[in-house]
């Protein structure tokens, strides 16, 4: 078999990557080990910029149609079990109230899109879905990768069919989205370095379809996503997207103890099924490159973190759309060879980062953690005072975990060879999003009309953005591209607030909708900025006005 681009790993990350590339009519192939998709509790929340990403696929109402119901709170718990009163209980809006708080925005603070809760089960069959509809896309399930060889034309890879059949792929690049334990990785002898094993619990997956429906139970806390159990076991029960799955986490000392360990944090007798259990391992840890040659590392595979703050799979779902423009720009012929060393540098920073954040918030619930001691539950004053201790430090700490926004939204490539120098630059927040449209962002959200975003307007093309009034004609900036072959258009905002909330009058950015360059001035040199931004150094651009 031959394609342009070999995907291996089919988890939400390779899947999407498959997707972005097969809309823009590069031919590939992912192969997958498993038969089919596993209905095993992994992520269960897609981030703000992750739903903008899926906005742009054109799949985002199909997967809130699929995930949660839009009506259901958000709200986090800190409890002793679903009987009793909360001892802390965290608001957050349900989907539905954040799309109508993002709808009547009129200014670049909020998202196009808000979160969705939906579990990796679901998800993942709805993008095999897609996927399969693309012409330029194959997928193999139960083909699992064995070895690989490169050379300076391409990537010969051996995989194995589940009938024990050996075959080969010859592919232009490689992508190795295959988890945490990545054979793509290992193959690459590229080495994972942070902390790892920092906690071993157990995870359990249950049906149960009468427990949300009884919600409250007794004095216990209302509906909402999360309950975490005050007690020295790490106890942490999830609703899952569908409300009749539930998953809980928590350190036991063998699988049967978290069937009893259910059983007590809901507190009443209730009819369930335990599906799954497992066990797994808190890390932070960062891979020593992404990638060696034509074989890219993505997702899991390059990082992994702890899953406090929802950072995983949504920071792959970014790695994926960063390696699929520039693989296609590549392939396409007017991609730079600066355009593929540049994804490294983009987002290895930005694995770095998101550890960073989820540390931070591990740390935060570590700390509200450490506060249960002996007689937590007594009815005495002894006891009240420690629920009460714990309550106030989970109230500062734990909203470290769920409130993430600033990591999701606000991050921007620094340093980076396709990006015009600015020093300077704002703060990485982690917890707030403070709009900016600095270079390496990614372009603010406004509404530009009813339902459109003004990041619909640009394709899979760089865009020049005139914003505000007394605009001059930018064609020597399209120019300048095309003489490379790169796509771009122009976007008009004449009105002036669009200058005033932005801060310029003139933006270049990307295909991934990341700000290359802005300034109140046109450049000087068009084509040096073109050379830039397409991954070409000034020197090479000769070549396109020979």
């Amino acid at each position: 078999m031959k394609t342009e681009v070999l995907i291996v790993g089919a988890g939400p990350v390779g899947l999407t990557l498959a997707i972005d590339l097969g809309q823009q009519g590069i031919d590939c192939i992912l192969i997958e080990k498993k038969a089919a998709p596993e209905f095993l509790p992994k992520m269960e929340r897609c981030n703000a910029r992750t739903m903008e990403i899926y906005r742009r696929l054109g799949i985002s109402d199909q997967i809130r149609k699929a995930g949660l119901d839009g009506d259901v709170p958000m709200d986090v718990f800190v409890i002793t079990n679903m009987t009793e009163p909360p001892l802390l209980r965290l608001e957050y809006d349900s989907v539905n109230k954040a799309m109508a708080e993002i709808k009547a925005s009129e200014d670049t603070s909020q998202p196009a899109e808000p979160y969705q809760l939906v579990s990796q089960y679901t998800l993942e069959p709805l993008l095999k879905s897609v996927a399969e509809t693309l012409p330029s896309v194959k997928v193999l399930y139960g083909t699992a990768f064995e070895s690989f060889v490169q050379d300076q034309s391409g990537v010969t890879t051996t995989v194995l069919a589940s009938d024990g059949t050996r075959s080969t792929i010859h592919s232009s690049y490689m992508a190795g989205c295959d988890g945490g334990s990545s054979q793509v990785r290992k193959a690459l002898d590229i080495s994972l370095r942070g902390e790892g094993n920092i906690l071993k619990l157990r995870q359990a997956l249950y049906r149960c379809d009468e427990l949300f429906d009884r919600i409250p139970l007794s004095e216990g806390p209302g509906h909402g996503r999360h309950y975490h159990v005050a007690d020295d076991q790490a106890s942490f029960l999830i609703m899952q997207d569908s409300t009749r799955h539930w998953t809980l986490h928590a350190v036991v000392e063998d699988d049967a103890a978290m069937a009893r360990q259910f059983e007590k944090i809901v507190g009443e007798p209730v009819n369930y099924e335990m599906l799954y259990v497992g066990e797994w391992k808190q890390n932070l840890l960062l891979a020593d490159r992404y990638g060696e040659g034509r074989v890219f590392l993505a997702g899991d595979a390059a990082h992994l973190v702890i899953p406090t703050g929802g950072l995983g799979m949504n920071t792959g779902v970014g790695d994926a759309i960063d390696l699929s423009w520039k693989l296609a720009a590549t392939l396409r012929g007017w991609g730079g060879p600066r355009l593929l060393e540049s994804y490294e540098i983009e987002r290895r920073q930005i694995g770095d980062r998101n550890i960073g954040a989820s540390r931070y918030a591990s740390q935060g619930r570590r700390k509200w953690r450490a506060q249960w001691a002996p007689g937590f539950n007594d009815e005495t004053p002894e006891g009240a005072a420690l629920r009460r201790n714990l309550a106030n430090i989970a109230d500062i700490e734990q909203r470290k975990t769920n409130e993430m926004i600033g990591a999701e939204l606000g991050y921007r490539y620094v340093d980076s060879p396709l990006i015009w120098d600015e020093p300077g630059g704002p703060e990485h927040l982690f917890r707030t999003y403070e709009a900016s449209a600095w270079t390496g962002t990614r372009l603010p959200h406004i509404w530009v009309q009813p339902d459109v975003s003004v990041n619909d307007l640009i394709g899979r093309t760089y865009a020049v953005i005139r914003m505000g009034s007394g605009t001059d004609a930018v064609d020597a900036i399209v120019d300048a591209f095309r003489q490379i072959g790169a796509p771009i258009t122009v976007i008009d905002l004449p009105d002036e607030r669009y200058r005033k909330l932005y801060g310029n009058s003139y933006f270049l950015v990307r295909p991934d909708l990341h700000i290359a360059w802005r300034s109140d001035a046109l450049p000087s040199d068009p084509t040096k900025l073109a050379a830039l931004a397409t991954g070409y150094s000034v020197d090479r651009m000769a070549r396109f006005h020979a």
